[in-house]
């Protein structure tokens, strides 16, 4: 048998070592045009940021290395330029020599990736303004740092990408501007957690521009200037495009293989596709998401090495092994913070049609009496009627990653939120409290299923009822130092003495500083004969870092109609 695989890095590297451990006396070739087939290109900004100064250590296998140990035949800087699925061969072209020939296949695994994102805007072509994909990306990057002694940087586009790109070149002592076309950072992940986040972003001195459209580059000797609508103009060393990938099927639609509405190439759950002796793995295909039903692509390096081993057992042994898809779990460190997410946002499910409730949760990563612990919040997203976990977003300083990856665990799995209450974890204070983040998650969830707990979001105060009474429980000093506009302060401690004050004709809108206190005055007002008493999901944190960030934006966009 003899297996082509067109691409390497994560998808293609990984069917060609499963390939060999799976067949031993077949005839294995990777096309790979780039220089390397193996790298850890999720490490690119930490190299430009010298948080990883050895580049050797972002190669995973080198060329030769891959054909000793695995006895495969790699090309690279050679593209393959077209495949004929009638007579199972590609064309290939040296990119050094330009010369072409054709090799034969009896299975095809196709590993192309994706390509950034480039719109044609006036001037982006001009000598400074770089994409991150690949290791020459990052050489052309790092190299024109040091050449010219850059100062400053803007970067477009604040995906994961681009804030890891701003960190690394903050890092650097350059001056960074983030410049995003939407209306916050990270766009998989819903505006309340994104504005936790944002509001970090700013404190390390970041100039972030929110609902900012680029409209062109100038090259003014050796500086360029960033055009952005309404007439403002940013000067910079150096501009990062990472406005998004798109996948890279133009191979396949050449070929004549079904593609999908993204525009990837359309795989079943063998990850094989409109061609019976082609299959495709990585970020250039498309499949159903488990937990919409809607066909989509992942720019994920994980599910590409796993449908890489998925892929070379179906190749080898026939269609066996069933790829049940991805929910998208990413996570990214931004400065001190880290922010994941998993399954889907809230503002997606609404988009495809999906009932749920979302819960907001602060807890401390770990035991609050032991030292160091930092405050983390948890937002799900959960159905209606089953409490099926559908989605989980995660920000923090410590522990965020465990705990997304145990509500991972319970999305792929098809969980609920009493799989969150009922999660076992390891205890010790330095790690966790004996409720764990997770468990308090679930907790909330339920009170919320049983109707113990009502609550209202933080984008519905600005439009409460003329006649609602707002009743902040917190104490008087966090009262004074803050408060949302026409609330009443009632401390929880004395909300049983207060009862008679009360209007028991009117809706009740309560908050304190996270959501727990609101909820123990609830759970006293419901059981004294209040009924239309509500609780903020989130508390009075949620609903400032939420204003806040709109009311940023908000001058933002007068300061543009203006201009």
């Amino acid at each position: 048998m003899k297996y082509i695989i067109v691409g390497a890095v994560a998808g293609g590297a990984s069917s060609a070592a499963r390939l060999r451990r799976m067949d031993e006396h077949a005839e294995i070739v990777i096309f790979e045009r780039g220089a390397y087939i193996s790298y850890a290109n999720c490490g690119l900004p930490y190299y430009i940021g010298n948080v990883i100064s050895d580049r050797n250590k972002l190669f995973v296998q080198t060329a030769t290395a891959f054909n000793s140990r695995f006895n495969i035949d790699v090309i690279v800087r050679t593209e393959v330029t077209s495949i004929d699925t009638a007579n199972k061969t590609v064309s290939a072209r040296n990119l050094l020599t330009n010369d072409e020939y054709t090799e034969s296949y009896d299975k095809l695994i196709l590993s192309p990736g994706a390509e950034p994102m480039r719109p044609p805007l006036p001037g982006i072509n001009s000598e400074g303004i770089f994409t991150l994909r690949n290791v020459a990306d990052t050489d052309y990057i790092k190299g024109y740092i040091d050449e010219k002694g850059a100062k400053s940087a803007v970067v477009i586009g604040a995906g994961f990408i681009g804030l890891e790109m701003a960190e690394n070149l903050h890092g650097l002592g350059l001056g960074v501007t983030v410049i995003e076309m939407g209306g916050q950072v990270l766009a998989p992940v819903d505006v309340p957690l994104a504005s936790i986040l944002q509001q970090h972003i700013r404190a390390q001195g970041v100039d972030l521009l929110l609902q900012t459209k680029v409209e062109g580059f100038e090259k003014v000797d050796d500086r360029l200037r960033v055009l952005l609508a309404g007439g403002d103009i940013v000067e910079t060393d150096l501009v990062i495009l990472s406005i998004g990938v798109r996948p890279d099927s133009k191979l396949a639609v050449n070929a004549g293989l079904k593609t999908g509405r993204t525009g990837a190439i359309v795989v079943n759950e063998y990850l094989q596709t409109s061609n019976p002796d082609v299959y495709a793995v990585g970020d250039a295909i498309e499949f159903v998401n488990p937990i919409t039903g809607q066909t989509m692509p992942t720019y994920l390096a994980g599910p590409a090495n796993k449908q890489g081993r998925i892929c070379a057992d179906n190749v080898v042994l026939g269609n066996k092994q069933r790829y049940k898809g991805a929910i998208n779990t990413a996570i990214v460190k931004v400065f001190e913070m880290t922010a994941g997410t998993t399954g889907m946002a809230s503002k997606h499910l609404a988009a495809a049609g999906i009932e749920h409730i979302v819960s907001t949760t602060h807890s401390g990563s770990h035991a609050g009496y032991y030292p160091g612990a930092r405050q983390m919040t948890i937002q799900i997203a959960f159905a209606k009627d089953s409490g099926k976990l559908l989605g989980a977003q995660v920000v923090g300083f410590d522990g965020v990653d465990k705990r997304l990856d145990v509500m991972a665990h319970i999305v792929q799995t098809g969980g609920n939120i009493h799989d969150l209450m009922e999660f076992e974890h390891a205890y010790a204070p330095p790690y966790s409290s004996a409720k764990d983040p997770v468990n308090m998650a679930g907790f909330v969830a339920d009170n919320i299923m049983q109707e113990r707990l009502r609550i209202f979001y933080w984008n519905e105060v600005a439009e409460l009822p003329g006649d609602a009474y707002l009743l902040d429980v917190r104490n008087p000093d966090e009262f004074h130092d803050g408060a949302i506009n026409g609330a009443v302060n009632i401390p929880v401690n004395e909300i049983r003495s207060a009862l008679s004050d009360l209007p028991r004709d009117r809706d009740i809108f309560i908050y304190c500083e996270a959501g727990l206190r609101g909820y123990l005055a609830q759970r006293i007002l419901l059981q004294n004969g209040f009924n239309r008493v509500r609780n903020l999901s989130g508390g009075y944190r949620l609903w400032t870092a939420c204003n806040n960030e709109k009311e940023i934006i908000s001058q933002t966009n007068k300061k543009q109609a203006v201009s």
